[in-house]
């Protein structure tokens, strides 16, 4: 169930004053850590947009990021069938881990997430210099030369394939991505649309 400010009470908080909270990016799927949120910091957070915790260690309100400026910026929450557990989708601005890594699991990384985070590292990077970055020289160029590499990559993957040659299929499949996702890019669009469009099919 997606908890809002208008239906916050639909958390169960008379179990525990203290629910987990598991923090997790919504665009590569990467669990970044897990904390505990009594019903004022839910609230905080929703108010902040910030990822609010309640520190057992502090013994009060705590927004993640707030001597680091590594905050988490809130997308949206869920809870569990129980209603006593939170699922929080929120993007990182920096590492989230006070150890300095992305994630407080750092060895526990869903398969595809660097899909999702190439998709960041283009956004990142479209407007650096041309001269240091092949991505931004490809924002410097028509969009005819991102169609046109689409299309090379296209005909490279299906060399590969009927090749047999699995390593350079495997290559050219990722030219082929990071193209399309240039391309999207460019085109206001996004592999997260393009996943809804498949999964709309589905259904």
């Amino acid at each position: 169930m997606q908890i809002t400010p208008e239906n916050i009470h639909a958390v169960d908080f008379d179990k525990s004053d203290l629910l987990p909270a598991i923090i997790q990016d919504p665009l590569t799927g990467v669990v970044l850590m897990q904390g505990y949120m009594n019903q004022a910091a839910l609230s905080t957070t929703f108010e902040k947009g910030l990822v609010t915790f309640y520190s057992r260690s502090k013994a009060r309100l705590w927004t993640k990021g707030e001597s680091s400026e590594n905050y988490l910026q809130l997308h949206s929450v869920f809870t569990d069938c129980d209603k006593d557990a939170l699922l929080v989708f929120a993007t990182p601005k920096g590492p989230t881990c006070h150890l300095g890594t992305q994630s407080c699991f750092p060895e526990a990384q869903p398969e595809l997430a660097f899909v999702g985070q190439l998709q960041r590292i283009i956004d990142e990077r479209r407007n650096a210099s041309p001269e240091t970055s092949y991505t931004a020289s490809l924002f410097a160029k028509d969009l005819s030369r991102s169609c046109q590499k689409v299309g090379e990559e296209g005909v490279e993957v299906a060399l590969a394939a009927m090749k047999h040659d699995k390593e350079e299929l495997l290559n050219e499949s990722a030219d082929l991505l990071y193209h399309l996702s240039v391309l999207l890019k460019r085109s206001n669009c996004s592999l997260s649309e393009v996943a809804n469009v498949l999964a709309t099919r589905h259904k």
